[in-house]
């Protein structure tokens, strides 16, 4: 009897084993330390986890669920938004990270992006005055994955510098 207990206890921990990494770095602290990383990387306070932004990033996502690719703004003035898709699996963390890559396209003396790159949504990432975050993961029908992140308050203003 208790070689069948461990046996089966073993098993138990190999298949929580494989299945851990299947949601790697899609919990709310993994979101928030990816944002908050790039935000002390420029001196801005950090964000916390706001259940009520991320319940409307959820809502949102839940709905793109039928086809990823068709990938269209949920902002609606009340939020700041990312939002990010992949034809394979895409954890929150790498979401971030894509957003944040664009750094490099960000130049804060013009508070301008380079010529033909993208950088709004780095600057969502480290705007000063966003502070409340929430983000939702959902596996798609197509086999994607779509992520998307909102911030209250919600930044991006024309003129203003991020921080």
């Amino acid at each position: 009897m208790g070689l069948n207990n461990i046996s089966l206890a073993l098993l138990c921990l190999m298949a929580l084993a494989m299945v851990h990494p299947s949601y790697a770095q899609n919990s709310p602290q993994d979101y928030l330390n990816a944002h908050n990383a790039a935000r002390a990387a420029v001196g801005v306070g950090p964000m916390t986890w706001d259940n009520t932004v991320a319940a409307y990033a959820q809502n949102y996502a839940n709905q793109r669920v039928g086809d990823c690719r068709l990938v269209h703004s949920n902002s609606n003035g009340q939020y700041g938004e990312n939002l990010a898709w992949s034809s394979g699996d895409l954890s929150g963390a790498a979401a971030v990270n894509l957003w944040v890559n664009e750094k490099a396209s960000y130049n804060y003396n013009s508070n301008s992006c380079a010529a033909g790159a993208v950088c709004g949504h780095y600057t969502q990432v480290v705007w000063r005055n966003s502070v409340r975050l929430g983000c939702a993961k959902v596996r798609c029908n197509n086999g994607g994955t779509f992520i998307g992140c909102n911030y209250a308050p919600p930044g991006n203003y024309a003129g203003q510098r991020p921080y």
